[in-house]
């Protein structure tokens, strides 16, 4: 019998998985190396503890790791129902929630290690996270995709920790009702990036897909719905998407520097989005949210369990 240990939290809605249970077989190395070696020899684990029997699509898992910078708190590795993530930005808020559950931190800053870079994270003592996340930029403006079936749709190409199209052609309205339409729209833009070989800086593949409109709270900004690596929809406004759109404002000089953006999710649920001006026309986004625990135990997995490790999505 394998045990693995964890703690569920959500922030916004959206799930975030930490793993405390070091995974048996992981060799040494850099956060970078880590994340190939976990794709390349130990993707079963991921499967296991993100996809369905005990995950789901929308599941984010974070295998917490000792720090890799003497100034870190933690490490961490981000990853979902198909692969792992660069960064992101409910999760990292998920784990700070989870740290202070554990006693390893207390309101203040901390850093965080991840894969494309170190981020700081404050815990403030009504338990909100406001993260600074890693430099993020607007790669590419106003670019044309066709879409079969929806014609020309035009958005920008931007990082913000994961790559993303940001587009405010969208053919319904942002609300839960239409999750499934939106899906599916988002999921053929997606696609036709792909058959049109738009994609990020050095040849990146874009694998968000963030829908902006008009906020339905009018004590918010703006509305998103995103299509995630996994085709699940984010239950949050996503962090990452957030400091994508924050990189497209401060282009656009739409939104002045340190002037706070309210994005609501699909779901209504908020972040608030801030920046400071970084180098070489990037932004250093920081973004607020807040988690909610919602689960402690131990995965297990029996030899004989056809499904032991995990249902691979499609």
């Amino acid at each position: 019998m394998i045990e693995i240990d964890y703690i569920d939290s959500h922030s916004g809605g959206e799930p975030t998985r930490v793993v405390l249970s070091p995974l048996p077989g992981m060799a040494p190395g850099t956060l970078q190396q880590r994340r190939a070696a976990l794709l390349r020899d130990h993707d079963r684990w991921r499967s296991m503890i993100a996809c369905e029997p005990r995950g789901s699509d929308t599941m984010v898992g974070a295998l917490l790791l000792p720090p890799e910078q003497p100034d870190s708190v933690a490490a961490v590795i981000f990853f979902n129902n198909v692969g792992t993530l660069g960064m992101c930005g409910h999760g990292t808020i998920g784990l700070v929630r989870t740290l202070a559950h554990l006693g390893r931190i207390g309101p203040g800053r901390h850093a965080i290690d991840t894969p494309v870079g170190t981020v700081s994270a404050q815990l403030h003592a009504d338990g909100r996270v406001s993260i600074d996340n890693v430099a993020s930029h607007r790669s590419q403006r106003q670019v044309a995709v066709e879409v079969p079936g929806h014609g020309t749709v035009r958005g920008d190409v931007a990082w913000g920790g994961n790559w993303f199209f940001i587009s405010s052609d969208t053919p319904l309205p942002l609300r839960l009702t239409h999750w499934r339409e939106l899906t599916r729209y988002t999921a053929a833009i997606r696609d036709a990036l792909a058959s049109a070989g738009i994609r990020g800086d050095a040849g990146a593949e874009i694998d968000h897909i963030e829908l902006n409109a008009a906020p339905l709270d009018a004590a918010n900004d703006a509305r998103n719905f995103v299509l995630c690596p996994g085709l699940a929809y984010d239950r949050s406004p996503c962090g990452t998407g957030l400091s994508a759109k924050l990189a497209c404002l401060a282009a656009d000089g739409a939104l002045a520097a340190g002037q706070v953006l309210r994005m609501e999710s699909v779901i209504g649920s908020v972040f608030e989005g801030s920046f400071t001006p970084g180098d070489a026309g990037r932004v250093l986004p920081r973004i607020t949210g807040r988690a909610h625990l919602s689960a402690q135990g131990r995965l297990l997995v029996e030899a004989d369990d056809p499904f032991a490790w995990g249902i691979a999505a499609p």
